[in-house]
Formats: structure tokens, C-alpha cells, sequence
């Protein structure tokens, strides 16, 4: 049958399963709308800004590992969606993205609101399409949808020009054909080298990755984990791949990780690094990185072995299906002295924090009440790595955050797009007011479709982090990192369609968040915390991760 192009993508992303989509519309991508308009299975969200879409788009891929999809039109409108796709592939997150330019005789001539969204998006996409004949576009789609989720996955932006989105064309509805992991990279001989090196370690580590929660492989890690007897560390990506409950696990590595994760690596004799692509702020000083170990790396991506880290072996492959081949090889390992040896190291070095209401105090609260059973999302600061802390994940996809890029006003559209993918979870975004200001406007689409997120704000009146560098490394010079004006977070959310509480007692808390889980809509908690309060323990940039400090250690 004959289809218009507008009809065509509408077709495409109903073949693809696609449920819902977040964007803003303008004059370039009309007739997507128009053709939207008869298709109502598609929810559309239509949020404040096209930032705020390409980060709710994100936030429901995280939710679910499929693929996010959003719309915007062409110039500024495609332009906004540039943070978030950027987000979304330092992360290696699936997405799609929509744009529409000009027609075809326009571009290339500086026309109204035009911009080459293609090339200005290189490189920051898997892959990106400029669509400028109505025939290509079903096949670009299809191809779009396959690579944002195959391998190690990613963002796609397909630029549809506006004359292709009136034109017609014949489309034939074709059902996508499943997508199995590409092992060919997985080799017998290395196998059987981490075999060799798992059974000559004495004091093996685990390192966990995003790329552990992008294959689905939490059940193969468990039993991986559980066979070594090795005690298990993770990136912030990687949260929720191995519990945070199991007693196996020691928490987070890196400038913020806990000291015992990273004296453990610095101790370690083979660390084991499944779906981690080794960030400079998990390694600190590359040349002084776990110099006692052999590192084994698990990763779907080969540019990701010795890019960083050089590493004695590796195995290339989906990890789920790795591991699944890796696991029968072993036999059960008992590290007793190692594991005790981890364990008396999170007894000296405890996770601790001040009296009163505080950033850790707030998160443990969440925890506590929530029972773990949530999906915490965050913007990027102090409040993130208190988030990554405090709160144990025991399952993937629980914790959502801007991690490669580290963007702030992530975490407000990102817990939208959880929200709406996963209605029966409770989505709590866990935001510092620094971050809160970036995207703040997207309460109002949370309140116009009614979506029950809660917005707690750990408000000290400064980026904290920043403000931090600036104490410990900066002589206490607070160049522009002061927040403290008359801005009510309670009254704009109020003003935007939310239900705002102030908290600025400890004993506040509680009952504001049990309060907020109970009235069914979109709240905001402003939580007035000092603006001193510090993340620890910390590692200085470029430092070895074995120099990680804490409040205890300042005066030395």
C-alpha cells in the first residue's frame, strides 16, 4: 500500500513495538504529527523542552533495555536534543532519535531553521541517517532500530527531510527479526586462558560494568561471583548488576568509590572485569592501577581492551553468554582468607557521615522506606555519588545516571521516561539544586500528564561538588559556585502544577517522603542541607585509587 513518509515512520515504530514517544513538535516535523494524531496506541509525551525528551527517552531504555525513542524538529529544536543523545552514548544506551530538516532543495542554504544535525551529531551517535528519498526511509528505520540495539548498544539520529515526510512511496509491513548477541569473538583458547587465570589466583577481584546490565547477564554474574568467592566491585554505570546486599559485594570503585573496594583492587592478585570500559575516574593513575594483578576483561567492544588498562587476557563477546560458557568451566573456589581479609577492611572503613539532615541521611531514608524496591534516578554532583553509596541496588536497572558524560538536569526527564515505561515502580530522582535549575521546567509535564514521581532536592545552596574541589584544592576560593538567591523551590513547583514540601529537619524527613509516596502525583521535597557537607572517601584526580581519603584523614 501507499504510505506518506510521516505515515511510514509512524508504521516503522509500531513494527518496532514502540509504545511511546517523548519530543516537541515545530514546523520541519508537522506532518510526523499529523500522521501521529491518528495513531493514539502511540503515547506521546510532549515535555518542556526537546532536552527534556531526549533524556526521558533515555531514562525509559534504562528502565527496560529497549530502545527510547524521541521526536524534534528541525534547527534549535534538533540542536536541544544533542546533551541527551551525547548522554545517552557515553553510556551506550539505545535510542532512536527523530529529527526533521527542511526540504531537500532547501538544504545547504542557510534556510530557516535549518542545521546539518547529522553532522553535527557524528560524534556522539552509533550511526546517523539523512533520509532525503521517501523509499529509503522504511529500511533506514528498520537499520536504525537493529543498531541502536545490537552489540554493544547506543543512540541512532535519522534526519528526515520535510518534502520526504509528504511524499509517498509503497510499504510493505515487515516483522523486525530477532536479535542474537555476536559471539563470533568468542574464542575457545580464551576461555581457557581465564580459566588458567582464575585457577592460579589467590586473591581475586570482580569489577562490574553498565555492560553487565546491557546483556541481562545478573544471574550468570551471581553464579560467576559466587564459584570465585571473590569479593565484587562495580562502576557507577554498573549498579544493581550484582546486590548491593550480597555479602560478596564491596561496593563501588574509583574517585568516590569506598576504601575497601579500592584497596581491595590495589591488593588483588587477578581482577576480573566484566562489561567496564575503565573511566579515568575509576583508574585515577593508569600507570599505578592494581600493579599486583592480572587483569581479565570481558567486553563486548574490542576498542574497549587496552585502551585504557593494559590487561594480561580478554575474552570478546556478550557477557551474559560469556559468562554462560565460562561458568561450566569452573570448579567452586574458596577464598576464605581473601573475602575475610576485604571483610575486615569494611569494618575499618565504614561508609559514615555527619549528624543531622544530610545528603547520606536522605538517601538511607529512601532506602529504608522504599525497602530497595524503586528506581532511583539522579542528576550529577554530590547527591549522585551519595545516591550510588548509600542506596543498595539488588536488582539492574534500578539506578539511572549520567555517567560518561556526566550531565546535569538529567536525572528530572530521565525519571519520567522510567515512570512511564514502568507504572507499577515507585521513580524517585534524587536531584542537588544546582541540577534542579537546569531542567526544572519539566515539572510542569510531569504535572500536565500526571506522572507520580517524586523530586527529592538535597539543597545546600551550591554546587556542592564544585564547591568541594574548592575546599580541599582550591584554598577555599568559591569562584561562582554560590546558589544562595530567592528562589523558592517549593513555590515553583507549586507555580508549575507539582505539590512542593520543605524539609530542613532530620526528623522531617520521613514523614514528608511517606507523605509524598501517598498522594499519587508528581512532589517535590526541598531537603536544606549544609553547604559543607562533603562526599568521602575521595581519590584526587590522576591520583592511584590506594590514596582514597576521608573526614578521618584531613588533618594528615
Amino acid at each position: 500500500m501507499k504510505l506518506s513518509g510521516a505515515e511510514i515512520v509512524i508504521a516503522c515504530l509500531k513494527e518496532q513495538g514502540v509504545d511511546t514517544v517523548f519530543g516537541y513538535p515545530g514546523g520541519a516535523i508537522l506532518n510526523i504529527y499529523d500522521a501521529l494524531y491518528k495513531h493514539p496506541e502511540i503515547r506521546h509525551i510532549l515535555t518542556s523542552h526537546e532536552q527534556g525528551a531526549s533524556h526521558a527517552a533515555d531514562g525509559y531504555a534504562r528502565a527496560t533495555g529497549r530502545v527510547g525513542v524521541c521526536f524534534a524538529t528541525s534547527g534549535p529544536g534538533a540542536t536541544n536534543l544533542v546533551t541527551g543523545i551525547a548522554t545517552a552514548y557515553m553510556d551506550s544506551i539505545p535510542m532512536v532519535a527523530i529529527t526533521c530538516n527542511v526540504g531537500t532543495s532547501l538544504l545547504g542554504k542557510d534556510s530557516f531553521q535549518e542545521v546539518d544535525i547529522a553532522g553535527i551529531t557524528i560524534p556522539v551517535t552509533k550511526h546517523n541517517f539523512i533520509v532525503k528519498d521517501v523509499a529509503n526511509l522504511a529500511g533506514v528505520i528498520r537499520r536504525a532500530f537493529r543498531i541502536a540495539r545490537s552489540g554493544r548498544p547506543g543512540p541512532v539520529l535519522i534526519d528526515v527531510t520535510k518534502d520526504v515526510t509528504a511524499n509517498e512511496t509503497e510499504y510493505t509491513k515487515e516483522t523486525p527479526k530477532p536479535i542474537l548477541p555476536d559471539n563470533s569473538g568468542i574464542r575457545e583458547e580464551d576461555l581457557e586462558e581465564a580459566v588458567r587465570l582464575i585457577n592460579g589466583a589467590e586473591k581475586p577481584m570482580i569489577f562490574v560494568g553498565g555492560g553487565a546490565i546491557a546483556s541481562n547477564a545478573s544471574e550468570e554474574l551471581l553464579e560467576f561471583a559466587e564459584k570465585l568467592h571473590a569479593p565484587v566491585c562495580d562502576t557507577l554505570m554498573g549498579k544493581g548488576a550484582f546486590s548491593g546486599e550480597h555479602p560478596l559485594y564491596a561496593g563501588m570503585l574509583g574517585m568516590h568509590g569506598t576504601k575497601y573496594a579500592n584497596f581491595g583492587v590495589s591488593k588483588c592478585d587477578l581482577l576480573v572485569t566484566v562489561g567496564a570500559r575503565f573511566s579515568d575516574r575509576v583508574f585515577g593513575d593508569a600507570s599505578r592501577f592494581a600493579t599486583h594483578a592480572k587483569i581479565l576483561q570481558i567486553d563486548v567492544d574490542p576498542a574497549e581492551i587496552n585502551k585504557n588498562i593494559l590487561v594480561s587476557s580478554s575474552i570478546i563477546g556478550d557477557v551474559k553468554e560469556v559468562l554462560k560458557r565460562l561458568n561450566p568451566l569452573l570448579e567452586q573456589k574458596d577464598h576464605k582468607e581473601w573475602v575475610a581479609y576485604i571483610d575486615d577492611l569494611k569494618a575499618r572503613f565504614p561508609l559514615k557521615y555527619g549528624e543531622g539532615l544530610t545528603g547520606p541521611y536522605i538517601v538511607e531514608e529512601i532506602y529504608r522506606i522504599t525497602k530497595g524496591d524503586a528506581i532511583i534516578c539522579t542528576e550529577v554532583g554530590q547527591h549522585q555519588m551519595w545516591a550510588a553509596q548509600y542506596y543498595k541496588y539488588s536488582r539492574p536497572r534500578t539506578f539511572l545516571s549520567s555517567g560518561g558524560l556526566g550531565t546535569m538536569g538529567y536525572g528530572l526527564g530521565a525519571s519520567m521516561g522510567a515512570k512511564v515505561a514502568m507504572p507499577d515502580k515507585r521513580v524517585i530522582n534524587i536531584a542537588g539544586d544546582g541540577c534542579f535549575r537546569m531542567n526544572m521546567n519539566e515539572l510542569a509535564t510531569a504535572a500536565r500528564y500526571n506522572i507520580p514521581i517524586i523530586e527529592v532536592v538535597v539543597n545546600n545552596h551550591v554546587l556542592g561538588m564544585v564547591r568541594q574541589w574548592q575546599n580541599l584544592f582550591y584554598e577555599g576560593r568559591y569562584s561562582a559556585t554560590i546558589l544562595e538567591d530567592k528562589a523558592d523551590f517549593v513555590k515553583v513547583a507549586e507555580a508549575l502544577g507539582c505539590r512542593g514540601i520543605r524539609v530542613t529537619k532530620k526528623e522531617e524527613f520521613a514523614p514528608a517522603f511517606e507523605e509524598a509516596l501517598s498522594l499519587g502525583g508528581p512532589v517535590l521535597l526541598d531537603c536544606q542541607i549544609d553547604s559543607d557537607d562533603k562526599v568521602f572517601p575521595m581519590v584526587p584526580a590522576g591520583a592511584p585509587i590506594e590514596n582514597a581519603f576521608d573526614q578521618d584523614d584531613l588533618p594528615d
